[in-house]
């Protein structure tokens, strides 16, 4: 053994596997000196890490413009529909700043969806970076019937209107209500809405197949127009038998989560495992499951945090909450749902009107503007856009300007002290104290990003839940891992190549989160520590041979939770301190 006062050979391989020429440009005159030593410890390199021709077309290290890009901590998911079903823009929205794209099955077809999914995929192939699909049910919809008059009628303040269940068309005094559990539910005094809040009604009577109601705010109403029940808990299934179709085809076709609308209660999400695990296929990832809170029922009691505790995410479904609830209580509902969130260590996302007039505009409203940093400051994991990416005019420009926001909230030195004010479970666990001190480590010895080895990725959720200083570089050997990741505040997940946490390994190896491959090879834990240097370099995360990372990971590998050792990790690698590396001959 002996020892080098550079950590040139290290640099070598690192520069190469990575395709960046002048990433430790400092060194590169020493890298040329040391060819032999660089030959000797490239033998090591795992065969899964791309050859240097492969890593400039597909590395986001080879494309420095980029590299900021992985820095930001809030994620932005983005809606695909019209105005952005091409490969072209897909690929255009991912570099613009998407982290995730939300397929909504309320509008076109199954197979229209597997053809976007597809074209993720090829996207994610080309960038070599997780890329999230997030599969959006549609829900039950309540809807009027349909009246004699095409126009509809116009309801005048203070007269009677009745819902009822007759079929008959409806006219200025009636009309047909086609969900007897609306009307079962409904109590006197109890306020329904027409069309978004248009029209409000107030029951003031009911039989077995009628309500009457008071017109408390007039206005006019209209064939199949949809109906709110705020005051009411419907004894509904929040699947109907399209969205059951709908669940089953998602499933089949791998989508990395799915977003169950019309939540009320924890009973809803218990519902929706129960038909996920009907139909997993033995061996199958399973996919994550969000809640969307759109109801009042949500925060009855304890129901917030049952069903945060329940699913693996959050959407704060501002349309329906907005029309449900008072608008001055939205924006403290939003900051009650992410600090529970928060408190559980459960991504959350804040959808619904953020950049709306983007549209039919290339630029945001200020109150738009200041809408999406308020989501920013309150601690949110995701920001969504919803008709703005997927049908407006300005899909580009609206993911770029939530990005420019992003950055802009979370260089203010107001953001990081929001963030250490919010919510968060300390926690008692072994793995909580190593996460806790993994942070701190970072921020004491101004490190460039937390990498934390995860099988299923509650190491890495938990490490994101501490809201680090730094970017978390969440390595996996399971895809479908590595995706689910992409959805959580500051988490940059490594895409693997061969069902391993970099070890050499064939592609062709079987692996499944209960067998991971993780033993292939002599000085396992020094081999997957150069595989995170790579993977930092890769990303931009580091650029000088001393730039330091923190490690955490659990040994035995393999063991789900588990996070039982930090080390203190220079860019150049495992067998470097601080500009002298060993080499081993």
């Amino acid at each position: 053994m002996k020892f080098s006062t550079t950590c040139v050979n290290v640099v070598a391989i690192l520069t190469a596997v990575a395709g960046s020429a002048s990433a430790f440009a400092p060194t590169m005159s020493a890298v040329r000196k040391s060819s032999s030593a660089s030959t000797s410890l490239k033998s090591t390199v795992a065969p899964s890490i791309p050859s240097t021709d492969t890593a400039a077309d597909t590395t986001v290290a080879s494309i420095p413009k980029f590299a900021q890009r992985w820095r930001k901590s809030t994620k932005q998911l983005a809606t695909l529909g019209p105005a952005s079903s091409t490969l072209e823009m897909i690929e255009t929205l991912f570099l613009a700043g998407a982290d995730i794209f939300r397929l909504n099955f309320s509008h076109g077809s199954q197979e229209q969806k597997q053809e976007l999914l597809t074209m993720i995929r090829e996207v994610e192939e080309k960038y070599s970076h997780p890329i999230a699909v997030l599969g959006d049910l549609q829900g039950p919809k309540l809807r009027v019937g349909e009246f004699s008059n095409p126009n509809g009628e116009v309801l005048e303040k203070g007269q009677i209107f009745r819902l009822d269940l007759d079929e008959a068309q409806g006219d200025n005094t009636r009309v047909m209500l086609p969900h007897p559990e609306i009307i079962e539910a409904s109590l006197i005094d109890h306020v329904l809405l027409v069309d978004d809040g248009k029209v409000k009604l107030t029951v003031v009577g009911k039989g077995d197949k009628y309500l009457d109601c008071r017109v408390d705010v007039p206005g006019k109403i209209s064939n199949r127009k949809g109906v709110n029940t705020p005051d009411s808990v419907l004894d509904i299934s929040p699947l109907t038998p399209k969205d059951r179709s709908d669940l089953e085809y998602m499933i089949g076709i791998g989508v990395d989560w799915i977003a169950l609308s019309f939540v009320q209660q924890p009973s809803d999400i218990e519902e929706i495992h129960e038909l996920i695990d009907g139909h997993l296929k033995e061996d199958a990832f399973r996919p994550a499951v969000m809640a969307k809170i759109e109801k009042p029922s949500c925060f009855y009691d304890d129901n917030l945090e049952k069903i945060v505790e329940l699913c693996d995410g959050i959407m704060v479904a501002r349309g329906d909450l907005g029309v449900e609830c008072a608008p001055e209580d939205v924006p403290l509902l939003q900051k009650q749902i992410i600090d529970t969130c928060r408190k559980q260590g459960k991504p959350v996302v804040v959808a619904t009107q953020m950049l709306e007039s983007m549209i039919e505009s290339p630029t945001p409203t200020r109150a738009e503007a200041s809408d999406v940093a308020t989501a920013i400051y309150d601690g949110a994991d995701a920001i969504m856009l919803s008709a703005e990416s997927a049908a407006g005019k300005f899909p580009e420009e609206s993911v770029a300007m939530q990005q420019r926001i992003i950055n802009r909230v979370e260089s203010d030195l107001h953001y990081r002290a929001y963030l250490n004010q919010l919510t968060k479970n300390d926690g008692v666990t072994p793995t909580d104290a190593v996460t806790i001190a993994a942070r701190q480590i970072a921020q004491t010895v101004n490190a460039k990003g937390i990498v934390s080895f995860t099988l299923q990725g509650s190491t890495a959720l938990r490490a994101s839940q501490e809201r680090p200083t730094v970017p978390i570089l969440a390595i996996t050997p399971f895809k479908e891992t590595a995706r689910q990741l992409a959805m959580s505040w500051g988490v940059y997940p490594e895409l693997p190549r061969s069902g391993s946490f970099g070890f050499s390994s064939d592609d062709d190896d079987l692996t499944t989160v209960d067998n991971p491959h993780v033993s292939a090879a002599d000085g396992d834990f020094d081999i997957v520590l150069k595989n995170a240097c790579r993977a930092a370099l890769r990303k931009g995360l580091v650029n000088d041979p001393n730039d330091l990372l923190v490690v955490t990971a659990g040994i035995p590998f393999g063991t789900p939770g588990a996070a039982n050792i930090i080390r203190l990790l220079p860019a150049a690698g495992p067998s470097c301190w601080d500009g002298v590396c060993r080499v081993d001959e």
